[in-house]
């Protein structure tokens, strides 16, 4: 059977397929709703039933708990509609939204950033424009079913001068598809893609001044929304918070400093949450969203995108609207959820 689905306050429509979820029917269809994951793990998808049945499928409780289903809210990523849905949720991209791809791509370039983060350039097909919001992500299409997601470093207007992506892949000592990243793949190798996914890119409806937070390889999508920012002329007041254990896993400040010096509105904050004697660090230290707080007790006229592990994620979302005042519509976030994070691990 077939169900209809409404978004408010959008007022998108679109239909399931039995036994599809509502977000791969949305995505099928162009509609544009809040994801992350889509394994039940992280709870970006998170929206509240106003009318209707949903069943869910395996799902974990920090992503949507026993209560939260029974106050009414889904996970859209595993929930199925069993009668005519009304939800109300976000519109993350407008009715015509970039067409998602499979694609096969070719290993141009590998980079070691620091002992475990690896820049991978891909070479995309010459004859197939691919079109993608900054910020957005690809999954690499495993041989056995199984697939990785990684967002593209490099901006859109990028691919006029070289159709290709960067991505910043971090070593996960026993990860299926980072030990081949680290270990066997070289250039030349052919793999495939699939994408644009994701809705965290930047939103030009104000001039808010924005907060970047950035934990380890989460800084790859902001920098291709800095990048993009620069090329379409946003000069909107923005500052960088990026986080890591060490120094070292801040692996790009040559490129901040290039993008400093060119974009008088942009400010830079590193934070370092382990620093050794060794390291000499004389920056700012401990968690990168407190960072954040102390430097911005009052963020309800800010904007904040915030990309990494689920925990940095998660505790800035839930102290930036507690103790700062940030409107829960403004805090848009990628959680980089590793397998072992959807498996509960």
């Amino acid at each position: 059977m077939t169900f209809s689905i409404t978004v408010t306050p959008s007022g998108r429509q679109f239909n399931t397929e039995d036994g599809e979820t509502i977000l791969a029917a949305g995505i099928r269809q162009g509609i544009g709703l809040p994801y992350g994951c889509k394994d039940g793990a992280c709870g970006s998808c998170k929206c509240k039933l106003v009318s209707g049945v949903v069943k869910h499928g395996p799902h974990q409780e920090k992503a949507l708990s026993a209560q939260e289903e029974t106050n009414g809210f889904v996970l859209t990523c595993c929930g199925v509609a069993q009668s005519d849905v009304t939800l109300e949720s976000r519109q993350v991209a407008e009715e015509g939204a970039f067409p998602i791809k499979k694609m096969p791509v070719r290993v141009s370039g590998m980079e070691k950033a620091s002992s475990d983060v690896m820049l991978v350039q891909l070479q995309l097909p010459a004859a197939d424009t691919f079109q993608y919001h900054a910020g957005q992500y690809v999954e690499f299409l495993l041989r056995d079913g199984d697939r990785r997601s990684y967002s593209m470093a490099n901006a859109p207007h990028t691919q006029a001068q070289k159709p290709s992506l960067e991505l910043h892949i971090r070593h996960m000592p026993g990860g299926k598809f980072t030990d081949h990243v680290f270990g066997a793949m070289k250039e030349k190798d052919i793999l495939r893609v699939e994408g644009p996914y994701g809705g965290f890119f930047l939103r030009k409806d104000n001039e808010k001044p924005i907060i970047f937070l950035a934990s380890g390889t989460g800084f790859a999508p902001i920098k291709a929304i800095i990048d993009h920012m620069q090329h379409e002329g946003i000069d909107r007041p923005a500052t960088i918070y990026w986080g890591g254990r060490r120094p070292a896993d801040l692996y790009q400040a040559a490129w901040i400093d290039e993008k400093l010096a060119a974009m008088p509105k942009l400010s830079y904050v590193p934070v370092i949450s382990d620093a050794l004697p060794e390291d000499q660090w004389t920056g700012r230290t401990g968690f990168v969203h407190l960072a954040v707080l102390e430097d911005h007790p009052d963020l309800s006229g800010h904007e904040v995108y915030a990309c990494g592990a689920p925990i940095v994620v998660e505790s800035a979302q839930n102290d930036f609207t507690a103790k700062a005042g940030l409107p829960a519509e403004a805090f848009f976030a990628d959680a980089f959820t590793s397998a072992a994070d959807k498996a509960g691990e």
